[in-house]
Parts: structure tokens; C-alpha cells; sequence
């Protein structure tokens, strides 16, 4: 079947599903494959369920023609979703970077919504499959996308572009994550500024952080560049306070003062984005100001919890170098008093990762703190004077058992540590 048949099928039943677990009557089920499950060992399963069709690339799992075969369901997965972005002529902006994307994405999208009908990512569907999962979700009334961009290897964010095929787009920065699969920092700005390479070769156009010198050496030659920054942009603003709530201060574009429910002024350039973006979009001042300020984070990223009279910043969503050391800098300045360091390994980080612990750790070394904590992997290999634990489980029962109260506690780690798991009975 070719992707114009299928497309018919899909306007039909709008709806894709990967998972048979949460299959809804009249979805279309894709039989995905990965290393250890055969998603066509499911097509029955699915239309037992109520799936309109299934959709597999396994003759030996036809049931019959509700049923369909193709060459690979991925690729097949990824072409009806390009074929369903080429229906629209309207902004899609791609966003990528090694930190603060998933939080750019959600202010821009906060700023944007509030405006016009926008579509945008869910969660961190940021790959291979969540890419065009998310474009299948787009709806005929659709006024704006925002498509966040995950990568951990060359050649992939320039796979994502030839799918969702970005109008704008926008990085948020390179920094020291998935050193491993890019082959060290040059390689990560070789790979995120693909979303750069396929802008400037579609007459594109960007927002940079001027700020950063690399992105304005990677952004030259694009029509059109939209700049913000602390000093020198269409839209400049700086951090006011960061105790524990961020505050920006705009001088130019937008004027006035935003109040966010952000910790920490490591997330100054992604309300700068979402600031600029608002205002290259026509958004209204009190519109981009409202949809900032009403942002609450979730998902443990940048949270600030209340755990009877302990103040816990839960930013355990992921970690690596660059976001690990700004949050420990920002920590540092925080004017709290008894001072928890509760840090999870990074993963990732290939042959540079010990180097990398260890200077985290010298990092550490500068700051006077109540506690110190640190949870599994490279950590375990580092020279220090600092408690260490296997699991975040282990970290967890410690800090229990020693009945921690009046304290102010910042919990992060890579995804894989589970750094959620040393507050869970706080």
C-alpha cells in the first residue's frame, strides 16, 4: 500500500497507537520492532481491542484486511507523518538542544497557545518515533507547531527535519551531553546545528541566543534571525532574582518584569525564548507575561517541593555536565541555610565521563555544605570525602533514617539513577 492509500485511511482514523496497552477503538496500531519486542506478535491483540487496522511488516501475522502489510512499519510510520506535515502551510518550529529544551518547548508553546491553536510535543516525544507520533496528532485547525528534537548522535536531528520539515527553529545551546554518541563537544554542535543547516537551506528562519558565540557563528547565512539575549538581541532581558523563583527584567521588546515559577536563573535563556518568540508571533505583552508566570513545571524538572520543613528542588529528570554544574552554581547562591547535595551519576559521557565526575565533584569541593550525597555509576570511582551510594533507594533510606528537617535539598541525576527514588519517603 503506498503512503497516499494509507493517508486516505488515516484521515479516516486519526489516531496512532504503538502501545496495544493503550489502544482506543478505531486506532490505527503500528507494530513497532525494537531490540526485545515484535510489535507484530500484537496485531491480533490490537483488533481484538478495537483497532481499526493494524498495521505490521510480518506476512506470517496477517489475519486478514484489516490488516496491513508493509515493507517497515517504522519507516512507513515516519512517511505518513511527513505526508500529513506537506497538508499544512503554517509555522513549524523544531527545537533542540543538550539543556532546557523540553522547558523551552513548554513556555513557547504556553506563550504561543495563548494566541493561536497550537500543537506541540508531548512529554519528551523527542525521537525516531516520537517525532512523527507527534505530527500525526496535528489537527486540520492547527495554527502553530512546536516540535521538540532529541539526539544523541550525528545525521539524527537532520533525519527529524527531513520528517517535520521546520519552518523556525531554535537551540536552546550545545553542552556536554551524549559526549559518547556525538564524539565530544564539537561533535554535539556538528549535530544540533543540523536543525540550523536544513533552516539556512529552506530559507529558514532562527532565534538565537546571542549571547552564545557558537550559535551565531552556527546560525550564519539564515534568511532570517530573530535574537535575544542579556545584552544584545530583539529582545534583551537579565535575571532580577533566582531565590528560589527566577524573575526576568526586559529592556527591550518587551518591557516590564516577568515572575516565573521557575527555579533557578539557569532558566533565564528559556524564558528569553519564549519571550522572543512570543513577540516575532504578534503575541500581546500581557499575553506572553500571563502564559509565562502561569507555567508550573512538572516531571521533576526544575521543581521546587515542600516536604515537611524541607525545601527540595527535584530536577531529576536528566542531567549531564553542563546543567550539572549550573545547578550546582545556583545552589551555591541560594541564601538557604543547611544545604543538601543529593547528585546522581550522568550517563552517556563515553571514555570523558570519569574526567567529568571528577570535575563535578572538584566543583563541589568549592562550597560549604551541610551534607553532600552521591548516587552510583562514575560517582562511585571518584576521589572525594563525600558520602556515596550505590542506588538512589540507598541515598534515600540514609537520608530517612537520619530524619533531615529545616533543610534545603537539591536532587539531580541522569534519568537512569531514578534520583526521585532518595525523597520519596522524606
Amino acid at each position: 500500500m503506498n503512503i497516499e492509500s494509507l493517508y486516505s485511511i488515516y484521515k479516516q482514523y486519526p489516531s496512532v497507537q504503538t502501545d496495544t496497552r493503550k489502544l482506543k477503538a478505531g486506532d490505527l496500531y503500528f507494530a513497532l520492532k525494537g531490540p526485545n519486542f515484535n510489535g507484530n506478535t500484537f496485531a491480533q491483540q490490537a483488533l481484538d481491542a478495537g483497532a481499526a487496522y493494524a498495521i505490521i511488516d510480518e506476512a506470517a501475522y496477517r489475519i486478514n484486511d484489516r490488516t496491513i502489510l508493509v515493507e517497515d512499519v517504522l519507516t512507513t510510520l515516519q512517511q505518513l507523518a511527513k505526508h500529513h506535515r506537506q497538508q499544512f502551510n503554517i509555522p513549524f518550529i523544531a527545537i533542540t538542544g543538550s539543556n532546557g529544551k523540553t522547558t523551552t518547548k513548554e513556555l513557547i508553546h504556553a506563550v504561543l497557545s495563548s494566541t493561536y491553536i497550537t500543537y506541540t510535543t508531548e512529554g519528551n516525544l523527542n525521537n525516531h518515533i516520537g517525532v512523527p507520533l507527534t505530527l500525526l496528532k496535528i489537527k486540520g485547525d492547527a495554527q502553530m507547531a512546536v516540535i521538540e528534537m532529541g539526539a544523541n548522535h550525528q545525521q539524527e536531528i537532520a533525519s527529524y527535519c527531513q520528517i517535520a520539515l521546520p519552518t523556525h527553529g531554535l537551540i536552546t545551546n550545545c553542552g556536554k551531553a551524549h559526549l559518547e554518541g556525538f564524539g565530544g563537544e564539537e561533535g554535539v554542535r556538528k549535530g544540533k546545528g543540523e536543525l540550523f543547516d536544513f533552516l539556512r537551506a529552506s530559507n529558514g528562519s532562527a532565534f538565537v541566543m546571542w549571547d552564545y558565540p557558537y550559535l551565531q557563528d552556527m546560525s550564519k547565512g539564515i534568511t532570517t534571525i530573530y535574537k535575544y539575549g542579556t545584552q544584545e538581541g530583539d529582545v534583551v532581558g537579565t535575571t532580577v532574582a533566582s531565590d528560589p523563583f527566577l524573575q526576568v527584567s526586559f529592556t527591550k521588546s518587551y518591557e516590564g518584569i516577568i515572575a516565573t515559577q521557575l527555579v533557578g536563573s539557569y532558566n533565564l535563556p528559556n524564558v528569553l525564548a519564549a519571550v522572543a518568540l512570543g513577540k516575532f508571533f504578534a503575541v500581546t505583552d500581557d499575553r506572553i507575561k500571563s502564559s509565562i508566570e502561569a507555567y508550573t513545571p512538572t516531571n521533576s524538572r526544575s521543581q521546587l517541593v515542600k516536604k515537611g520543613s524541607n525545601q527540595i528542588i527535584v530536577d531529576a529528570y536528566n542531567a549531564n555536565p553542563s546543567s550539572m554544574k549550573l545547578a550546582i552554581e545556583n545552589f551555591a547562591k541560594a541564601k538557604e541555610e543547611n544545604k543538601i547535595l543529593v547528585l546522581g551519576a550522568m550517563a552517556e559521557l563515553g571514555v570523558d565521563s570519569m574526567k567529568e565526575h571528577q570535575q563535578i565533584v572538584t566543583e563541589i569541593e568549592k562550597y560549604n555544605w551541610k551534607q553532600v550525597l552521591l548516587v552510583g555509576g562514575d560517582f562511585l570511582k571518584t576521589k572525594h570525602n563525600f558520602l556515596t551510594f550505590t542506588t538512589a533507594e540507598e541515598a534515600g533510606k540514609w537520608l530517612q533514617e537520619q530524619q533531615i528537617t529545616d533543610s534545603y535539598l537539591l536532587v539531580k541525576g541522569s534519568r537512569s539513577t531514578g534520583m526521585e527514588k532518595a525523597i520519596a519517603h522524606l
